[in-house]
């Protein structure tokens, strides 16, 4: 069997990422524009011999926020359950794939709580801290948010969903064959910026604190596995190649004589 794997993908774009807002509590639609890569994100990766294959995923947890909401619809996986939610908008077309995982909407993966900073870009709150003889030298990843949250809040939160999927998803299908029943273990987020940053950080055992130098564009997909077939070893998946299942070829092919 592949080594399991998540994968992260973040919102599409809204006006507010586009201005380089903090959007936690904020419910804001996508763009047009952000819906259409999304849609464009979703033809290229997931599909029966993409990266994301739909009926190898084992569980989908979705921010409650309607624009990683409406993000997870526009990827068209081809669920055989009703959406947890009210549709957000109308559905695209069927891309005739199947996916029989369970969408879980959970607070532990919606956005950093920004407190004061809501609303508010990364240069304006440098420059009110240094009105208020406050160090202008804010980092999220260190000083968190005034009436919002810490980067322990999040730490807290975001090991739970970790510790979760290792425990239900990933450590059940290590060391077992792939007998082409469909499981992977593959695990599929859709959520938001910074706390898709947090998780990938606390994937691999770093500190919020150490600083995180990830990037992950809005619509944006990641991808984090393990080294070596093993649970203790978590890694961050630079490359992820797109799917081809040898065994269901093989079979397919006549036998020689």
């Amino acid at each position: 069997m592949s080594t399991p794997r998540v994968f992260l993908v973040r919102h599409g774009e809204t006006e507010w990422s586009l201005n380089g807002r903090h959007t936690g509590k904020t419910d804001i639609p996508l763009t047009p524009n952000g819906e259409k890569r999304v849609k464009a994100t979703g033809r290229a990766l997931v599909g029966n011999d993409r990266l994301i294959v739909p009926r190898k995923l084992a569980h989908i947890y979705v921010s409650p926020r309607t624009r990683a909401q409406r993000t997870f619809e526009l990827l068209n996986l081809g669920l055989r359950e009703p959406l947890p939610w009210k549709a957000h908008g109308p559905p695209a077309a069927s891309p005739g794939l199947t996916c029989d995982a369970r969408i879980e909407v959970t607070e532990d993966i919606r956005e950093w709580d920004y407190g004061s900073y809501e609303g508010v870009t990364s240069a304006a709150i440098r420059e009110g801290r240094w009105r208020t003889d406050l160090d202008p030298n804010w980092d999220i990843w260190r000083d968190g948010c005034p009436e919002g949250e810490s980067p322990e809040q999040i730490t807290q939160r975001v090991d739970r969903l970790i510790n979760e999927i290792r425990d239900k998803w990933h450590r059940p299908v290590m060391g077992k064959k792939d007998k082409g029943e469909g499981g992977s273990g593959d695990v599929l987020i859709v959520a938001h910026g910074h706390i898709l940053r947090a998780f990938a950080q606390r994937w691999v055992g770093k500190s919020l604190r150490d600083g995180v130098a990830f990037l992950l564009e809005a619509g944006g997909v990641g991808t984090l596995s393990y080294e070596h077939h093993s649970i203790n070893e978590p890694a961050i998946l630079l490359g992820g190649a797109f799917f081809v299942d040898i065994v269901e070829q093989e079979e397919k092919k006549p036998h020689e004589v």
